[in-house]
């Protein structure tokens, strides 16, 4: 063999050693993609978390889908005495406003006095009906064996009552409003006060409600006031 056959087959020689070492790296690659596929695939794949729960939202807010575990590890309600107070005393006056409420369509002359009545009646019989649920559900009884009801700000005596009953025309219309400003007055009092030192967040949200829309239903009684 001559020099250059020499060279000519050496050179054949490593354009097929390189040809075998490329060969050999693309099937390893090859090899490799298929596991790499199936750990992405188990990498991307969400774990599981059981059930969801609809959790219903807040006054005027939407519902919220949450995972079981969620709801389960969520803490109990909190609330305290003063809670319980308010909803206790909340629940009669609310009742006495709602009575009062009812005589103004066949006694009121004034139609301003009668809508005043017919909001009110509208506003504060659900919220009674809302009160004595939360209680309910605490199985707390409504009642408070020996409290004088009549002793509440605001509340009105069975003979301011009696009166109101008996009243007609403009003077039940001027009764009505001093009695029901007067009875407004105290459940906003006895609401500022629970948002001072109550607990529960419902009745938080609640009781800002009774403030804010008795002090608006203020001050619309004030001026059906005639010199």
């Amino acid at each position: 063999m001559t020099g250059r056959q020499g060279r000519v087959w050496a050179a054949v020689t490593l354009a097929a050693m390189l040809v075998v070492a490329v060969g050999l790296t693309l099937s390893a690659r090859r090899a490799d993609r298929p596991t790499l596929a199936r750990t992405t695939a188990v990498s991307a794949s969400p774990t599981p978390d059981g059930p969801s729960v609809v959790v219903p939202g807040r006054p005027g807010e939407p519902a919220a889908t949450r995972a079981a575990q969620e709801v389960r590890g969520a803490a109990p309600p909190r609330y305290n005495g003063l809670d319980v107070w308010y909803v206790r005393m909340m629940i009669p006056h609310h009742q006495q406003a709602v009575e009062m409420a009812s005589l103004a369509p066949d006694r009121a002359a004034d139609p301003r006095v009668r809508a005043v009545a017919d909001r009110i009646r509208a506003a504060q019989g659900p919220e009674i009906g809302v009160l004595r649920g939360w209680l309910g559900e605490r199985d707390l009884p409504a009642e408070v064996p020996g409290h004088d009801h009549g002793t509440m700000r605001g509340m009105q005596s069975a003979e301011a009552m009696r009166q109101l009953a008996a009243a007609r025309g403009a003077e039940f219309d001027r009764l009505f409003v001093r009695m029901m400003t007067a009875h407004h007055e105290g459940a906003v009092v006895m609401s500022t006060d629970l948002l001072k030192v109550g607990a529960d967040q419902t009745l938080q949200e609640f009781a800002n409600g009774v403030a804010s829309e008795q002090s608006a239903e203020i001050a619309r009684l004030r001026e059906l006031i005639t010199p």
